[in-house]
C-alpha cells in the first residue's frame, strides 16, 4: 500500500507545537510510514528551526499532492496568517490563536477533499482561539463542525490503556443530565469502532459507573439505572463485548490488567486522570515533565484525527525543552487508523 499522506497542524505558534513537530519529523521511522505535510506560516517554522537547531529544507506546497515526502525536507502549506513579531513564545495572543485555528481548518479542508487521509494536531490554547473570535471548547468541537459530524467521541490512549468519553467539556452538574441511554450507547458503539480501527481483537469494552461504587444499586445516585445500565444492555443485544457499570475506582486497574481493551468514561477528568498518570512523568527534583506520552483522537469523523495529549506548555516554549514523544505516537496511530480503515472499507 502507498504511504498515507497526513496533515500536521502545528497548534499555537507561541507554544511547543512547532518545536515538537520538527523534532518528530527528524525521525526516519516517521517517514518510513507516512508522508507528513505541515500546516504553518513560514515564519513559525523558521523560528522553530532556530529554537531546535535543526536543519531542514522548507518546501512550500499549495496542495499536499505536491509534497516530496523526503526526510530532511519539511513540506508545508502556508495559510499566510502571521508575520515576524506577531507572536511571542509563552504568551497568549489573539494573533497566534487565530493562526492555530486557520492551520487546523486548512488541514481539515484538505482532508475532506481527499488530499490527505487525516490530520494530526499540535496543541492549541483555548483562551487564544477565543480571543481571536473562534468560540470553541477545543479541537474536538472544531473537527465536528467542519466535518459536519454529530456523533463523535474523544478517545485517549497511552500504552495499553484506551479511554473514550461520554461527555467532555461541560460542568459536572451538566454531566448528570447528559448521561442518557442514547448518549452512553453511542459512545459504546464508538468505542467498538475505535478498537476496530486499532486492529484489536477481541474488542472488550468496560463501562465505568458515574457514582461511587457505580451507585451501589441506587444507594448513591440514579445515573446508572437511568442511562448507563440500559445502554450496556442494549449494546450487549447488538453483539458488542461490553461489561459494567464497573466502579470507577477499579475499572482502569482492570483495563491495565488486561480485562478490557477500552474504558467508556462518563466525564472528562474520570478518563483524563488515569491516562495522564500512565503517560506523564514529572522529575521530582526539577519539577519538569520527563515524559509526556499519550494520544488524543476523535472517533466517528469521516477523516482521521489524532493529536498530542498535552497542552501548549508555554513555560517550555522557545527553550528547546519539549518532548516530541506524544507527537510521534499520534502520527503512528494515524497511520494505523489509515491502514485498518482501508481494510474496513474494503
Amino acid at each position: 500500500m502507498s504511504k498515507p499522506v497526513l496533515g500536521i497542524s502545528v497548534g499555537d505558534p507561541a507554544g511547543v507545537g512547532p518545536e515538537i513537530t520538527l523534532k518528530a519529523l527528524d525521525r526516519a521511522d516517521v517517514y518510513r510510514e507516512c508522508v507528513p505535510v505541515v500546516y504553518a506560516d513560514r515564519v513559525v517554522l523558521e523560528d522553530a528551526l532556530a529554537v531546535t537547531g535543526k536543519r531542514f529544507v522548507l518546501n512550500p506546497v499549495k496542495n499536499p499532492n505536491e509534497a516530496d515526502g523526503v526526510q530532511g525536507t519539511i513540506d508545508y502549506v502556508d495559510p499566510g496568517v502571521l508575520r515576524k513579531g506577531d507572536y511571542a513564545y509563552g504568551t497568549v495572543g489573539a494573533k497566534s490563536g487565530d493562526a492555530s485555528f486557520q492551520y487546523v481548518i486548512s488541514a481539515i479542508k484538505d482532508a475532506m477533499a481527499g488530499d490527505t487521509v487525516g490530520v494530526v494536531t499540535g496543541p492549541i490554547n483555548k483562551e487564544a482561539i477565543n480571543l481571536a473570535g473562534h468560540h470553541y471548547a477545543g479541537h474536538t468541537e472544531i473537527f465536528a463542525e467542519y466535518t459536519g459530524t454529530k456523533n463523535y467521541g474523544m478517545l485517549l490512549s497511552s500504552g495499553n490503556l484506551n479511554v473514550i468519553h461520554v461527555t467532555t467539556h461541560v460542568s459536572m452538574r451538566e454531566v448528570c443530565d447528559l448521561l442518557t441511554k442514547e448518549r452512553v450507547l453511542n459512545t459504546i458503539r464508538l468505542a467498538d469502532l475505535a478498537l476496530r480501527l486499532m486492529g484489536k481483537e477481541p474488542r472488550r469494552i468496560g463501562v465505568a459507573g458515574f457514582n461511587a461504587h457505580a451507585s451501589e444499586n441506587g444507594l448513591f445516585g440514579g445515573e446508572e439505572a437511568k442511562g448507563i445500565i440500559p445502554a450496556i444492555e442494549a449494546a450487549a443485544v447488538e453483539g458488542l463485548d461490553v461489561a459494567g457499570p464497573v466502579p470507577p475506582d477499579t475499572v482502569f486497574v482492570k483495563a491495565l490488567g488486561g480485562q478490557f481493551d477500552v474504558v467508556v468514561a462518563m466525564y472528562h477528568d474520570q478518563g483524563h486522570i488515569p491516562l495522564k498518570l500512565c503517560g506523564f512523568r514529572m522529575d521530582p527534583v526539577t519539577g519538569l515533565y520527563s515524559q509526556m506520552s499519550g494520544i488524543n483522537t476523535t472517533i466517528g469523523l469521516p477523516i482521521i484525527r489524532t493529536s498530542v495529549d498535552h497542552g501548549t506548555a508555554f513555560g517550555k516554549a522557545g527553550k528547546n525543552r519539549a518532548n516530541e514523544e506524544s507527537m510521534v505516537d499520534a502520527l503512528k496511530l494515524a497511520v494505523t487508523f489509515a491502514q485498518n480503515g482501508r481494510r474496513l472499507k474494503g
